[in-house]
């Protein structure tokens, strides 16, 4: 036994008793806590978190998460949106107009969710992009679309291939007046840019097209005003594009959508697969959507039919649950990998459908597609010319819209033709053209007429109807290439040289991202940069043989990096061949594809 005097074995002895306390009070002076515990008086004890650091015999707190994802694995664009919501940020918005100072990188990104794109380097301004629903228009918005151009943009405003319109040219000083205005028009620009669900497209002949199946403008609306009240549908991994196709005249270009539903007739009453209890579920005659999935053209891929069959009732629903399944578990670490198609090839359809049911109060159906009559192929150039409508004695007249830009002139010009020859309202189309819509027959040549006078166009074989190309290096920072002004330059070019008697179309795109879906043209180009004699120039690779819809295929790539200034004469060359070689009625597309890439290659090369 020891002696008052000895210390126990183990035991720290007077000295080192003292010495541990002088070492622990003056590392809690300093703020300074790396072991377990804290001391207070001659103790060890376990961290208080109001007076020392972390235990570290805790069990570690589990990192915050995003939709799943650990903040730390977030991209920077979901960092921002963690940081400051898009739609949160208008004080930023009214504070940058009320100091005309353009944003950084993160605000431009939030302002995005208000319409508003700061463009540089390509402008130094801003872009706003509208949401038009279905892109109808009132004579009276189109008249105020044209004042908003010319009071605060730049004096124009472009169609764009969601069927709405933007405007360029804004100075950050005029950021709250311009959204307030698009207000006051009965239009917004909510979440037409970043992580959104954009402009909701319907078939642009709806309601007056003899052959639709469905009138799909009520379903676009519909979803577009379901959108605007549910705050977290702002709030996806990547854009999200959804069209409603009726089967009209006009294709939609649904099939390049993350979500079309396409019309289709279900003739006699059919056994479907209900997808709640996997029983079989009877189908009525009727008209239905079918719901095709995953369309992303600048990746090669159409959307694919699901089996899914749902009444045009059910759609908006449908929509919802499918966005939302999206923004539950879509990728938000890499935005390559962030959009719809790539969280279905990880899951497969089936597992995909099965989350959508499972937000359903109703239940979804497979129907086989030889069970449906699908839509009627719809009219190549359609969105040109005059047609009949449906509506006795009335006619709709497609208006070749070059490139999509409109001056504010053309604008009210339009506006006024639509208002004094027909009801008041026009259609804009995935096709960067428009339609006026309720002509009477005693009108329509008044109306030609006034077009041409105007400085457009309402010829179906004439080819600059047939462009379709994206902002360009005029106005965005990513393209290789000034599309528009190439689009306009080769239009011109071939009108001059050569007469095509089947309908063309020609895609300018400036870079891979495929704004102008450059894929589905019968001539796509997409631009680059190549060295000529050791100087970087705008050039392009060329594709053929593309096509939506029922001549739906991916244009093949033929020729890489050609220099701008040969390829008005290679396509020369190209349609030329066509046209000496081609089979009787055969289409360019067709043409194209029915020759291997070499065997073109030698043809348009000649």
């Amino acid at each position: 036994m020891s002696s008052p005097t000895e210390t126990a074995p183990g035991a720290f002895d007077p000295i080192q008793r003292e010495y541990l306390a002088g070492l622990f009070a003056g590392i809690a002076q300093r703020g300074i806590h790396p072991y377990v515990g804290t001391m207070e008086g001659t103790g060890l004890l376990t961290s208080d978190p109001a007076v020392g650091g972390p235990n570290r015999a805790a069990p570690a707190q589990e990192e915050e998460k995003v939709h799943g994802t650990p903040v730390s694995e977030l991209n920077r664009q979901e960092l921002w949106k963690h940081e400051l919501a898009g739609l949160d940020s208008w004080d930023r918005l009214v504070q940058h107009a009320q100091e005309d100072r353009f944003p950084g990188d993160a605000d431009n990104f939030r302002f995005r969710y208000h319409g508003l794109f700061h463009v540089a380097p390509a402008q130094d301004s801003f872009m706003m992009r509208a949401r038009i629903p279905a892109g109808e228009l009132t004579s009276a918005q189109m008249r105020g679309m044209a004042d908003l151009a010319e009071e605060l943009g730049d004096g124009k405003a472009a169609v764009t291939t969601r069927s709405n319109l933007q405007v360029r040219g804004i100075a950050p000083r005029h950021l709250v007046e311009v959204v307030t205005r698009l207000v006051r028009l009965g239009l917004t620009a909510k979440g037409s840019g970043a992580d959104n669900i954009r402009n909701i497209t319907a078939s642009p002949t709806a309601g007056f097209d003899p052959q639709e199946l469905l009138d799909t403008r009520p379903f676009a609306h519909a979803l577009h005003h379901y959108i605007l009240n549910s705050r977290d549908l702002f709030d996806l991994p990547r854009k999200f594009n959804v069209a409603f196709e009726g089967g009209g005249a006009v294709d939609t270009v649904a099939d390049t959508n993350d979500i079309g539903f396409m019309a289709c007739r279900v003739p006699a009453t059919a056994s479907g697969l209900s997808l709640r209890d996997g029983a079989a579920a009877p189908v009525e005659p009727g008209v239905y959507f079918r719901v095709e999935l995953c369309g992303i053209t600048g990746h090669r891929q159409f959307a694919s039919d699901t089996g899914l069959l749902v009444r045009p009732s059910e759609a908006v629903a449908v929509a919802a649950a499918m966005i939302r399944v999206f923004s539950a578990n879509g990728d938000r670490t890499d935005r390559k990998k962030a959009r719809l198609k790539y969280l279905v090839d990880r899951w497969g359809v089936d597992r995909f459908l099965s989350e959508t049911q499972a937000r359903l109060a109703f239940p979804l159906v497979r129907l086989p597609m030889d069970s449906c009559i699908p839509r009627p192929p719809s009219i190549k150039h359609g969105h040109i010319g005059v047609y009949r409508q449906r509506q006795p004695g009335r006619n709709y007249v497609g208006v070749v819209v070059p490139v999509g830009i409109l001056t504010a002139r053309q604008m009210r010009r339009l506006a006024d033709i639509a208002e004094a020859h027909g009801s008041g309202t026009l259609r804009l189309t995935p096709w960067q053209n428009l339609i006026i819509p309720d002509v009477t027959d005693a009108f329509v040549e008044s109306v030609r007429r006034q077009l041409v006078r105007a400085g457009l166009h309402h010829e179906a074989d004439h080819v600059l109807g047939g462009l379709v190309a994206c902002t360009g290096s005029r106005g965005c920072k990513y393209a290789g290439t000034d599309t528009k002004g190439h689009a306009v330059e080769l239009g011109g070019f071939l009108q001059r040289r050569l007469r095509l008697d089947q309908p063309l179309n020609i895609h300018f795109t400036g870079c891979p991202n495929s704004c102008a879906q450059h894929y589905i043209g019968d001539i796509g180009l997409q631009g680059v940069r190549t060295q000529v004699a050791g100087e970087s120039v705008e050039a392009y690779h060329i594709v053929f043989g593309g096509g939506v819809g029922h001549d739906q295929s991916v244009a093949r790539q033929v020729f890489t990096n050609i220099p701008w200034t040969q390829v008005p004469d290679l396509l020369e060359r190209a349609l030329r061949a066509y046209l000496r070689i081609r089979e009787p009625g055969e289409s360019f597309a067709v043409f194209t594809r029915r020759h291997d890439v070499k065997r073109l290659q030698e043809l348009f090369s000649a």
